[in-house]
């Protein structure tokens, strides 16, 4: 009986090494590429469309974003992680102090990346939102 050689697996590395590969492939040339500024204007204006095909499918109202809505999404989410508040899909309640930690340390970073910049409303709100995510997490943690 014949035995056949077994080749084993062939592995084919189909990863472009160098901008001249992918321009191979797709035919593309610089001259036929967009500058970065169109490419930009126009996925900007792709999102803007999408976003108002998606506002337009949601039945609810949203708040408008602004600094103190972006905070305080953080700060629910650190009271959610405190186990403070049941998670919107399962309302159930679950605490998770390292997740907790890690937003309340985000919020931290944005206090003192936006130090300055906040009008008297902002800062105040950052300040206490801080203090009493800080204050929690310790009475929660024991620490």
């Amino acid at each position: 009986m014949e035995e056949k050689e077994d080749k084993g697996f062939v592995i084919k590395d189909r990863r472009k090494i160098s901008l001249d590969d992918v321009e191979a492939e797709s035919g593309s040339t610089e001259e036929q590429q967009q500058p970065p500024g169109e490419e930009q204007a126009k996925a900007e204006a792709q999102f803007r469309e999408a976003s108002r095909k998606a506002e337009a499918e949601v039945h609810r109202d949203l708040p408008a974003v602004s600094f103190a809505t972006f905070v305080f999404s953080l700060s629910s989410s650190a009271l959610v992680y405190l186990g403070e508040m049941p998670e919107l899909e399962s309302e159930v309640n679950r605490v998770d102090f390292p997740l907790a930690k890690q937003i309340i340390d985000t919020l931290g970073m944005l206090q003192e990346k936006t130090q300055g910049n906040l009008d008297a409303d902002e800062d105040r709100l950052l300040k206490n939102l801080l203090y009493d995510l800080r204050l929690r997490y310790v009475q929660k943690s024991g620490t």
